[in-house]
């Protein structure tokens, strides 16, 4: 600063009138810090202007480059008092952004924080300044009675104040009342004037007016639907901040609703909102990277990433989704007690499938108890039951049947797995197993096998094969060798061990069914293949007497060794007798 400047400047501050009108000059020369310390002269001589702007540069920063709300607070205050509409709604939005009337007192000036909105004091000022004409006031009084507190509500006094507003141009007033109209709605008349206020709003570019005016297009709201009309308003609001806007536009760059398809605009777009905390943005971004559309891989790095950031939004589809990875270890290490935490999350956000997904791990002891406290699954499933969810009863009923942290009590699991039978396959299933195997109830196989048949025909692996057991024997109905078979056929496809197993030896000959022992060679391979110590039995000895295939005694004796190392009854003599081999069985 010039020597003349300065020299001017200390002239000034001699006289507080002069001092205003000089720092008014300054502030216009965008000479802050200069008009700053000439405020100060004027505002503690008791000037309106000067407590005003001087009041105003605390909130900012501008004048010395430090934000200092309370002394905002007291200068505004001081302006205000005398009348000043603009101090009294510049107060009304301070208080409504979160200061507090204990932070004037002595002592808290220099080290004022947010404590909360204080809608009662923002609304004395509100209503002072829009009782003095002022119309942004006077839309800010219709917002606190319309949106306030219960005890501040007041739906004409909202109505009072916005129409005064709209009445002088206020473009938040228009929006104001097109919401309050359209909320209580009930006819066409009032739609159609709130949709009419509305759109006064977005004509001033209000991003918020364009993002209803978005939404109104879309659904159809006192307007024939249209994508496109919709699709440019979220455009508009996205490029205003508006963070819904900027999800609801992209997903529609994305998938081409209302405009031509832009998959990476599209992508940006939900990107930006997910960054700004839209969980829902979020997750699609995440599930662009898990289910990539053309050629490229999935990157479950990528996704995992994003899923997090929506599950950390409170997006529970996203939780359980990220759980998912975890335990299975796509894009990320396999980790059971980091699946249990985000599955809770999921769970306790109301998703049912994360809920049994979470008692699984628990009931399977898949996770370390030192590091993952038991969640209380019984009772949400408890819960959910007694309300009607069957999915919720039969879950309950596993709790109980397996004694997941509460006491074990089968009779209790057989009256939930019984209130979910008629439209769940899998407590169908479960309530058969007890009366087949007389748990928690009388035994009744022939109960047994009208209930795992239901499970069956809803082609459940181990319903198919229990039922194919019950055909076999003739268990509770007549025995049939061709349903039995049609059963384990279907187990086995759906890669039940012990189905295989059993179609081998169904097919191997001596049963009403047609002999065809190269299959039976081939179920018992793939059970013995798969861990089946019995099938490593039998295709030993196909293999020893060339039974649908050469005979190959080092492959037998392998075979027969997997089963001698299992415990299985006759195989040690199998091995023996491989000294001295038979000759081969056509």
């Amino acid at each position: 600063m010039s020597l003349k400047a300065t020299i001017a400047d200390n002239l000034a501050a001699r006289n507080p009138q002069k001092s205003l009108t000089r720092a008014l000059a300054l502030q216009a020369e965008g000479e802050h810090a200069r008009a700053f310390r000439l405020f100060i002269v004027a505002a503690e001589a008791g000037l309106t202007a000067g407590e005003r702007e001087l009041g105003l540069y605390y909130i900012t920063g501008g004048g010395n480059g430090l934000r200092d709300p309370a002394a905002a607070v007291r200068w505004l205050s001081r302006a205000a008092d005398k009348g000043d509409a603009e101090c009294q709604y510049t107060l009304a939005g301070i208080y409504l952004a979160g200061f507090q009337k204990t932070q004037l007192e002595p002592g808290l000036f220099t080290a004022a924080v947010d404590q909360g909105t204080d809608f009662a004091t923002a609304l004395q000022w509100a209503l002072r300044a829009a009782e003095n004409g002022h119309a942004p006031a006077q839309a800010l009084a219709g917002f606190i009675f319309s949106t306030g507190p219960d005890a501040l509500r007041d739906e004409a006094k909202a109505r009072h104040w916005y129409t005064l507003a709209a009445e002088a141009g206020s473009p938040q007033a228009h929006l104001g009342l097109g919401i309050a109209l359209l909320h209580n709605a009930t006819t066409d008349e009032p739609t159609f004037a709130g949709v009419e206020h509305i759109r006064k709003a977005a004509e001033g570019e209000l991003p918020d007016a364009l993002y209803y005016m978005a939404m109104i297009y879309e659904r159809g709201i006192g307007v024939l639907p249209d994508a496109a009309k919709a699709v440019e308003y979220y455009g508009k609001a996205a490029n205003g901040g508006v963070n819904n806007a900027r999800a609801k536009y992209g997903y529609m760059l994305l998938n081409g609703i209302g405009t031509k398809q832009n998959k990476v605009e599209g992508e940006t777009w939900l990107r930006r909102a997910a960054l700004a905390g839209d969980g829902d943005a979020a997750i699609l971004v995440a599930n662009i990277y898990a289910h990539p559309q053309g050629e490229l891989p999935p990157s479950f790095t990528e996704a995992a990433s994003w899923f997090q950031l929506s599950a950390e939004a409170g997006n529970r589809n996203a939780a359980r989704a990220l759980a998912v990875l975890h335990l299975t270890g796509a894009g990320l290490p396999r980790n059971a007690d980091e699946a249990a935490k985000w599955f809770r999350i999921a769970a306790e956000l109301g998703d049912t499938v994360a809920q049994s997904d979470l008692a699984e791990l628990q009931l399977r002891g898949r996770t370390n108890p030192r590091f993952t406290e038991p969640a209380p699954v019984q009772d949400w499933f408890e819960a959910a039951a007694e309300a009607g969810d069957d999915s919720a009863a039969y879950n309950f009923g596993v709790c109980l049947a397996e004694g997941v942290n509460l006491e074990k009590d089968e009779a209790r699991a057989a009256i939930w797995f019984r209130k979910a039978a008629d439209t769940l396959a899998d407590a169908a299933y479960a309530y058969g197993r007890l009366l087949l195997q007389g748990r928690g109830v009388a035994q009744d196989i022939a109960g047994a096998r009208e209930w795992i048949g239901r499970a069956a025909s809803s082609k459940l692996p181990m319903a198919l094969f229990d039922m194919g057991m019950l055909h076999a024997q003739g268990a509770g109905g007549p025995r049939d060798d061709a349903a039995a078979l049609a059963c384990f056929a279907q187990a086995a496809e759906a890669g039940v061990v012990p189905a295989m197993y059993t179609l081998g030896a169904l097919l191997g000959g001596g049963h009403d069914v047609p002999v065809d022992r190269e299959a039976s060679l081939g179920w018992y391979r793939k059970a013995a293949t798969a861990g089946h110590a019995g099938a490593a039995l039998m295709l030993g000895k196909y293999l020893r007497y060339g039974i649908a295939t050469p005979v190959d005694y080092e492959a037998a004796r392998k075979w027969f060794e997997v089963a001698e190392k299992a415990g299985v009854p006759g195989a040690s003599e199998e091995i023996a007798a491989l000294q001295s081999p038979p000759e081969a069985v056509a």
